[in-house]
């Protein structure tokens, strides 16, 4: 009798535990044969906010829906990814050094320090290696599908280097929001309305929330650029600024940019040729290439079955 009576109240307490399941982690978005549930997207936030911790201080409903657009995207990716790859693979030392890249730009010196850094904020590890690369792949297939598309001037860039050889050049540290508008009549109100966000909510949520750019999730965070690697839009546009100072919106291949300047360094430059060189080809290739990627993700978008629920 006894018996009878445990195993009756061990069902009971499986079903609410089943519905309650239920009601917390339910069905948001279908895509093809995909699904994206709310335990996804609230995984998805606290990563985001890890990695861009100012988001902690804007209001939590906007995270989460800008969260799960996030998810959303890197579905998306996935799926086009393993429509093209048989059993896709980072090389474990190129993934170590997007992690190192990650991790950096918040503070954090070593794997070891973000990974206790990850768990204190309740964040998979595995999760963030699985997100980063995702996102190496897809980087990985829009190079494969368009880099005999991309066109390089390489004697303008080596004789640009030349030029500010032995001059005193910036460098900047910036954060980035890569917007598109429908009519060019619009771009004020755009504009307006993006720095308003910025203002009320900081930089890293105005990215996430309107940057078309593969950074949007990291707040908009860029590496340290120097001026030469910049073209003259651009260099014009920030000329003069200071620290905290945001552009104006900046032309760019596919929209407009909006840039915010966190720190700037001066310094005397004697330069390898060769070396700026090849950097200066890498930038410009990774610009062309995340205008052809942006074109690509929207049309794969498109031709597939999004059905939010």
């Amino acid at each position: 009798m006894i018996k009878k009576i445990l195993l009756k109240s061990v069902l009971i307490l499986l079903i609410i535990n089943s519905n309650t399941f239920s009601i917390e982690n339910k069905i948001l978005v279908k895509i093809e044969n995909q699904i994206i549930t709310s335990l996804d997207v609230k995984n998805e936030y606290r990563y985001l906010v890890a990695l861009s911790p100012n988001l902690k201080k804007s209001n939590k409903e906007d995270i989460i829906k800008l969260s799960k657009r996030s998810i959303i995207r890197e579905k998306i990716k996935k799926i086009e990814i393993e429509k093209n790859f048989n059993n896709p693979e980072v090389p474990q030392q190129f993934l170590n050094q997007i992690l190192k890249n990650v991790y950096s730009k918040i503070g954090i010196i070593n794997l070891e320090d973000f990974k206790k850094y990850l768990k204190k904020n309740n964040v998979n590890f595995q999760d963030v290696k699985d997100k980063l690369e995702i996102e190496a792949l897809w980087n990985q297939l829009i190079f494969l599908k368009f880099s005999s598309k991309v066109k390089i001037n390489e004697e303008k860039l080596k004789k640009k280097i030349q030029d500010d050889n032995n001059k005193f050049l910036n460098t900047y540290l910036m954060s980035e929001i890569l917007f598109e508008i429908p009519n060019l009549k619009d771009l004020n109100n755009k504009y307006d309305e993006i720095i308003k966000t910025i203002k009320n909510e900081g930089f890293e949520f105005a990215a996430l929330k309107y940057s078309l750019s593969p950074t949007s999730s990291l707040g908009g965070n860029l590496d340290w650029i120097a001026e030469n690697s910049l073209n003259k839009n651009i260099i014009k546009s920030i000329k003069g600024l200071k620290i905290n100072d945001i552009t104006k919106p900046i032309v760019v291949p596919g929209g407009f940019l909006i840039l915010q300047i966190n720190d700037i360094r001066s310094n005397k430059i004697e330069v390898d040729v060769q070396n700026e060189l090849t950097k200066l080809i890498n930038f410009e290739t990774n610009n062309q290439l995340n205008q052809y990627s942006k074109i690509y993700f929207n049309k794969v978008k498109k031709d597939l079955e999004v059905s939010e629920l």
